[in-house]
């Protein structure tokens, strides 16, 4: 049953770096696992202005983000020492556990490459047993996630299961993340098996119980009832959603089951206490406020 429709607020990380932001939301903090959901770009920035758009160090608590690129390119840099260039269909996942730094940087000449840097990125919360677990981060290419072709849609399911397919990405919690690519006039249905999730509509125009739904707008679904959206124009559609893990607070960067741990993740960054990237400690993003 498709429970509501958000439409994604329009936000500026700086310098020109425009996103989409969809979640969290007023009225619905998370779908499944799922807290936080940004869609950057498409973007290009002149050679100039790349280098003041870079995203600084900042730190993560509770939470794995999800990185994946529909084009451009970003260069990850962390506090356990990894450097990463992530493409276009490949998903960086870092898990932050009890604590790690990060930096995102548009170095390469890739970055605003084909159309313009664009950007999901989204936020999975960790199950209350795992929020304070070490630190990790895995990066795993196209080539490694499974595809199909389903009715002349092709989907890359890039995290949990779903139509079958499984993705190899290691989660903390039953979830499914896919990216589809759907021509007008296609019928896509939901997976089969989640309590809650979503249909993000990145580009094109879908239609659901008669109403047309446009890019920039998140339908979420709850309940078993079977769901499925049709394609008015050409849709690059992002789904995802599994099962809920209760209440999470969050502030800025740092998500947990309790709020004095918001509180010292929060006076633990200010007190310079968070490793930095080893290759990228010259500055930092300071805390909000």
């Amino acid at each position: 049953m498709l429970e509501m429709v958000i439409n994604a607020r329009a936000g500026d990380l700086g310098h020109g770096l425009t996103v989409r932001r969809v979640l969290p939301y007023a009225k619905r903090r998370h779908v499944g696992p799922f807290v936080f959901l940004d869609h950057a770009g498409p973007v290009t920035l002149a050679p100039e202005h790349v280098r003041a758009a870079d995203v600084r160090p900042h730190p993560h608590i509770g939470l794995s983000t999800v990185s994946y690129l529909l084009s451009g390119q970003i260069t990850h840099r962390d506090s356990l020492g990894i450097r990463q260039d992530i493409r276009p269909g490949d998903v960086n996942w870092m898990t932050a556990g009890r604590g790690i730094s990060h930096s995102e940087r548009f170095t390469h000449p890739e970055s605003f490459a084909g159309g313009g840097l664009e950007l999901m990125q989204f936020w999975v919360a960790l199950p209350e047993a795992d929020e304070e677990c070490e630190p990790a981060f895995t990066h795993y290419e196209q080539a490694v996630l499974p595809t199909m072709k389903r009715d002349g849609v092709w989907l890359r399911v890039f995290a949990g299961r779903a139509y079958g397919l499984s993705s190899p990405v290691r989660t903390h919690s039953p979830l499914f993340a896919l990216h589809a690519q759907c021509p007008a006039g296609s019928t896509l249905p939901l997976p089969v098996g989640h309590p809650e999730q979503a249909v993000y509509v990145a580009r094109g125009e879908v239609w659901h119980a008669g109403q047309v739904y446009a890019p920039g707008q998140l339908l979420v679904f709850t309940g078993d009832e079977p769901a499925s959206v049709t394609v008015r124009s050409d849709a690059t559609l992002m789904l995802f959603g599994g099962e809920p893990l209760g209440e999470r607070h969050m502030f800025w960067n740092f998500v947990s089951s309790r709020k004095e741990r918001i509180e010292q993740a929060k006076q633990d960054w200010a007190e310079g206490r968070f490793a930095l990237p080893p290759d990228d400690h010259a500055e930092w993003i300071p805390l909000p406020g």
